[in-house]
């Protein structure tokens, strides 16, 4: 595989971790799954290109949730978060979490601060994107 540093897919128990690090691989990049319980200094010996946090089927606030050491996010390696790896990212990083007190699940609206270089070209207000296929009763409302 072109890249072999790879991608470090940190599993929170989502029952898709194995479908991110299998789409990773497609893309011809080396990808790991890695438990949650890592630590920083273990990812900065595995030396990774990136890595991905996963969704998992807890609350960060839940008295059980998987932990993730916040370490990590200092390293300079780039992280993507997705559902529940991004609650615990923003969490980690000072951000709110909140429950939204409904169900969200398929296509929903999205607001994106468009001089942001990663949303750059998209429109400020998007409609209906396929952005949350998944069952969520929480948001990232500060980050």
């Amino acid at each position: 595989m072109p890249n072999d540093r790879g991608v470090l897919v940190v599993d929170f128990g989502a029952q898709y971790a194995q479908l991110i690090a299998r789409r990773v691989r497609e893309a011809h990049v080396y990808s790991e799954i890695i438990p949650s319980t890592i630590t920083a200094a273990q990812v900065r010996e595995k030396n990774p290109s990136a890595i991905i946090l996963s969704g998992g089927p807890s609350s960060v606030y839940a008295e059980n949730a998987p932990q993730f050491d916040a370490a990590i996010l200092k390293l300079g390696i780039p992280v993507f978060g997705i559902c529940y790896g991004f609650q615990v990212m923003a969490a980690a990083l000072g951000g709110v979490v909140s429950q939204t007190g409904k169900s969200e699940f398929g296509r929903t609206d999205v607001s994106a601060q468009t001089a942001s270089k990663i949303f750059n070209g998209l429109p400020a207000q998007t409609k209906s994107m396929d952005v949350t296929w998944g069952c969520s009763h929480y948001r990232t409302c500060r980050i």
